[in-house]
């Protein structure tokens, strides 16, 4: 060991020597100086800790803080004395204040002795000084793994994650939101409750709290800034330092009113005083916000240490220690006592890890440096012979004792098989009752590996999800129900209580990633103590930490989301069947079942985050509602609520399936109709009164008369006469000249046409983009907005009448219609290369931006085969794309395309499309499902396809043709089955309900010469009798292929 430094009250431990101050690093000359591994320095005694586990003292004993009651007379004679009352107490750490000492030893227990002046010993007794190493009652149930001492105050933490401060309380250095002079009980800092933390520091009258993903949160005492909150004022309770957020700082040591900081990549960043030169910046001047070193910058830190005033810093691969500060008794070590504000070489007598002396030396010796230690006025320094020294100590690197317990799978591992009859292990137990208890430990627990766990932010939760999934999942599996049912009251009846509606960091956001993890959360039976308490903790967070937990939801596997979408969806299950609604009634009010609800609708806005959805829109849908209740009274009650608050499931239209959502249309078409009918019913009876010879005209349908020549122009007459009102009854059309009942086949034939008229290209109302063969509205057209109006109402009667049409828009006009944002994302829909080419842009971060792709806020548009440029903003002709404003060209692009040229043509499509679908029934959609219920969709079921079907003339499911031709339709390809669709239907897309809800007919023909007929309009096929299945195949092959169907040319 090497000292330098004060030792005017005997504190280096050299004895019988005159010197006040030592200059030069200079060798103790004691028997017990090879054994030890680790030191205190209080202001004027110091502590040595043996690798046995004993405690050696000296220097200044007036307050008792030695340890032993020896004479305090000549205190510059004093050498280390064994503090004998701990022999039996095997000593892991010590700590000193200015005049008291603590020690830890291997069974997480305290000891304190020395001044009691500010209740810094925490005995409570009273007491001005305790000579003799006494017990901390206080913390004898806990098991503490670190210690650490300010000038008047003791802080603890425990292997449950919990920080325990005692004694003086001026400024706040206890963090109990208050000051007073003496605290002698040790008192938790609840305030930092679900953090785990790895490390705790203390200065003269401030507290430092580091985070196992490099949070620092300090408090207490800030009049120079040695808080780095960029201010000078005191805090009562923890403050974090952001600016050190990023930085992944990894261990924290302070002198009398400053603080340095190690971080993982050996940097060393200071704040507070530095009159004295001690933060080492070169100056005098104080500083509020952490600064780094920058004349250590280019070396890798591995220990610093802190003096009153001073610092030592020290890098292996050189084998030095620089020191900067005060110097005034010789604690830099530099020959002289005057200060360095910048780092200096401590001329000590040790070699580096070549084997060169810093300093010429005599001695045969080579020594390398193990650990440093600053304190007080002075500096102590363990060597060890360099064969020895296989790595010399390293700040940046925690022992596994001192740190706070964490859910261990192959612990966990070890007693899966136990059964219930054998004797479970105490000390395991022990360990499951204090990790689940505490929200720290289990925050702290499933960290990825080599340190990707730092920098925890909405963007990075640092979570190993696998390694956490593999633990909760082995719990599951456990035979003993001693250990499940442990493992379930610490969840329900600790954690869960703990979960705070303000959490103080992202750290302890981490449980709500971990926990739904917990098999007891696929049991909906427990939602009352389980499901219910975390939903309404995760329900009541403020804004930030429910961003927070959104975001870090948003970025989970598919797999992970669905998990939490199906947990909270069985609940919901659960309690409606519960609830045994009676007809004619909805759901009653329940606390659980609406918390439910409304995490589904959080998972179901994060899901619409996503582009192209996390998972399908339909894992949201509650299959079996229809068992539980009637949905079309729940939707009734909701439309005549006026805005009471009750609870109806209308509120959460994401769980309604393809079924449900149907009948709600036919239900607000019922709804509709009867309000036209009593409508009506009025005016007739007035014109009754007004003219008796009028008969009451009242019909429950929609009758259009068209001419099949005029088809465009009667369409627009006759809708044009209709209300509103009427416009919600059935469809049903009259062709003129024809006597066709319309049973549905007329109508959908009406469709087809009337499309294939109004999209013809002739008209120009509509631009085809070749990629997708989507269409959209053409911002150069003589057409007025009436047929635009039209086109919106014709998509509005489709979907009143459950009628597929073949209308090619992208999803980009149902958002609009339910307006849903419309983003980059959506032009993919419409133009791939478009979006890939604006994508690109957005991906390019190279500075030479401009001249790569030579953009300006101006849009190329055709104008009948005239090329023009429209301008995005004013002047924008003259504005290029830089990589400061591209995204505000790519998203001023996509809104003109879909909003701005548009604007116009959309609106009369709008106006039209909502005087039919204008009722409240459309919030209960999503553009998806919307769209689906527009043009179909394409979940294909074949069989469900093959167990509605109808059959006459002779044909049943068990004859042999009908045998064969199922059989043949499922052995096509999906291409061939999709033209056998288009062919027998008119359109390759099914309807939202699904393949069920096409009912085709099949009927006999006997002539096997000709190939199947098909009338689309009714879903009837003509099927020859034939006499293989070979031919069967053969003629219906032919068939398929001569289709056109009704599209885009």
């Amino acid at each position: 060991m090497f000292v330098w430094g004060s030792t005017i009250h005997g504190e280096l431990g050299l004895g019988g020597i005159e010197d006040e101050h030592i200059f030069t690093p200079r060798a103790l000359d004691w028997f017990g100086a090879d054994s030890i591994v680790s030191t205190a320095l209080g202001d004027h005694h110091t502590l040595l800790l043996s690798e046995d586990g004993k405690i050696y003292s000296c220097g200044n004993n007036d307050y008792g803080q030695l340890g032993h009651d020896l004479p305090r007379k000549r205190p510059r004679m004093s050498l280390f004395k064994l503090v004998s009352c701990l022999d039996a107490h095997p000593i892991t750490m010590v700590a000193c204040g200015k005049a008291h000492s603590l020690a830890l030893n291997k069974w997480g227990q305290v000891f304190a002795w020395g001044s009691d002046a500010c209740g810094q010993l925490g005995h409570q007794l009273g007491h001005v000084l305790q000579p003799v190493p006494k017990i901390v009652k206080s913390l004898a149930k806990y098991n503490v793994v670190q210690i650490a001492c300010g000038r008047l105050h003791s802080v603890a933490l425990t292997n449950n994650g919990e920080i325990f401060c005692w004694g003086g309380n001026t400024f706040g250095e206890l963090g109990n939101g208050h000051t007073s002079v003496c605290e002698p009980t040790p008192i938790s800092v609840t305030s930092l409750c679900g953090i785990p933390f790895a490390f705790i520091a203390c200065g003269s009258h401030h507290t430092f709290a580091l985070s196992k993903s490099g949070a620092v949160f300090g408090w207490g005492k800030n009049t120079h800034g040695q808080l780095g909150l960029n201010d000078t004022t005191n805090k009562l309770f923890p403050n974090q330092l952001r600016t050190l957020r990023n930085i992944r700082v990894r261990y924290i040591t302070c002198g009398e009113d400053f603080s340095t900081f190690l971080t993982m990549d050996g940097g060393v960043f200071s704040c507070g005083a530095g009159t004295n030169g001690q933060l080492g910046h070169g100056s005098s001047s104080n500083e509020i916000l952490p600064r780094q070193v920058v004349e250590l910058m280019g070396s890798t830190i591995t220990q610093i240490s802190c003096g009153r005033k001073h610092t030592l810093a020290f890098v292996p691969s050189r084998g030095r220690v620089y020191s900067f500060g005060v110097g005034g008794s010789g604690q830099l070590g530099l020959r002289k006592t005057t200060s360095a504000s910048t780092p200096q070489v401590v001329l000590g007598p040790w070699v580096s890890p070549s084997g060169a002396s810093v300093v010429p030396t005599s001695s045969t010796d080579k020594n390398a440096i193990k650990r440093i230690y600053a304190g007080g006025d002075r500096c102590i320094v363990i060597v060890k012979s360099m064969d020895r020294v296989l790595s010399p100590y390293d700040c940046r690197f925690y022992d596994k004792k001192s740190q706070i317990l964490q859910v261990d799978y192959d612990y966990l591992m070890k007693f899966l098989n136990v059964s219930n009859e054998k004797p479970l292990d105490q000390d395991f137990l022990s360990y499951l009752e204090i990790v689940f208890k505490s929200l720290q430990c289990l925050n702290g627990s499933f960290l990825l590996d080599n340190n990707q766990h730092y920098c925890c932010s909405s963007k990075h939760h640092g979570v190993d999800v696998a390694l956490a999934e593999r633990c909760f999942s082995l719990i599951g599996k456990y035979e003993n129900d001693s250990i499940k049912e442990l493992i379930w009251n610490s969840i329900v009846e600790d954690i869960l209580p703990k979960l705070s509606a303000s959490p103080p960091d992202v750290e302890s956001l981490r449980i709500y990633l971990t926990m739904p993890l917990y098999h007891e959360f696929n049991n909906p039976k427990q939602h009352l103590r389980l499901h219910k308490p975390f939903t309404h903790s995760l329900l009541s967070l403020g804004k930030h930490p429910n961003r927070v937990i959104g975001s870090w939801w948003r970025m989970m596997t598919a797999d992970y989301f669905e998990r939490l979408v199906n947990i909270f969806k069985s609940v919901v299950s659960f309690i409606l069947r519960g609830q045994k609604i009676p007809e004619n009634k909805t759901v009653f009010y329940d606390a659980s079942l609406v918390s439910m609800l409304d995490i589904l609708s959080f998972l179901n806005k994060l899901n619409h985050f996503i582009e192209g959805f996390k998972v399908p829109y339909d894992t949201f849908h509650l299959s079996d509602l229809g068992d539980y209740l009637d949905v079309r009274v729940d939707y009734v009650l909701w439309l005549s609520d006026p805005g009471t608050g009750k609870l109806f499931l209308c509120n959460y239209p994401f769980i309604f399936d393809a079924q449900a959502k149907t009948q709600l249309l036919e239900t607000d078409q019922s709804i509709q109709m009867q309000n036209a009918m009593q409508s009506a019913a009025q005016q007739a009876f007035v014109a009754m009164l007004l003219q008796p010879s009028a008969g009451l005209n009242i019909t429950q349908f929609l009758v259009l008369n068209i001419s099949r020549d005029h088809i465009v122009e009667d369409s627009l007459r006759e809708l044009s006469l209709v209300s509103s009102n009427d416009l919600k009854k059935p469809l049903k059309i009259k062709f003129c000249g024809e006597e066709a009942e319309d049973a549905g086949g007329v109508r959908k034939e009406f469709f087809m046409l009337l499309l294939r008229e109004i999209l013809d290209p002739k008209y120009g109302m509509f631009k085809e983009y070749e990629e997708t063969r989507a269409i959209w509205f053409s911002d150069n057209t003589f057409e007025d907005g009436d047929v635009y109006a039209l086109i919106g109402m014709i998509c509005g009667l489709a979907i009143y009448n459950f009628t597929i049409i073949d209308i090619p828009f992208p999803l980009a006009l149902y958002k609009k219609l339910l307006e849903e944002p419309v983003g980059l994302a959506e032009m993919k829909g419409l133009s791939p290369s478009v979006h890939n080419s604006l994508q690109s842009l957005l991906d390019y971060d190279g500075d030479d931006i401009v001249d790569v792709f030579s953009l300006s806020f101006e849009v190329n548009k055709d104008v009948f085969g005239q090329i023009t440029t429209v301008p995005l903003k004013t002047n924008g002709s003259n504005i290029p794309v830089t990589q400061d404003n591209k995204r505000e060209y790519v998203n001023l692009y996509v809104d003109y395309i879909f909003h701005e040229s548009v604007k116009v043509q959309y609106n009369s499509f709008h106006d039209g499309f909502m005087k039919v679908c204008g009722g409240r029934v459309l919030q209960l959609f999503h553009s998806h499902e919307l769209m689906a219920v527009v043009v179909g969709n394409e979940n294909y079921d074949w069989h469900a396809l093959e167990e509605v079907a109808e059959y006459k003339n002779g044909f049943t499911s068990s004859s042999k043709t009908i045998r064969w031709f199922w059989e043949v339709i499922h052995e096509m390809s999906l291409a061939d089955k999709k033209k056998f669709l288009l062919f027998l239907t008119g359109s390759d897309r099914i309807p939202i309900q699904g393949m069920k809800a096409i009912k085709i007919i099949i009927q006999k023909t006997n002539d096997d010469k000709y190939l199947p007929v098909a009338h689309t309009c009714f879903n009837l096929l003509d099927l020859p009798q034939y006499k293989t299945k070979e031919r069967l195949r053969y003629k219906l092959m032919q068939a398929i292929q001569q289709t056109q169907g009704f599209s885009l040319v």
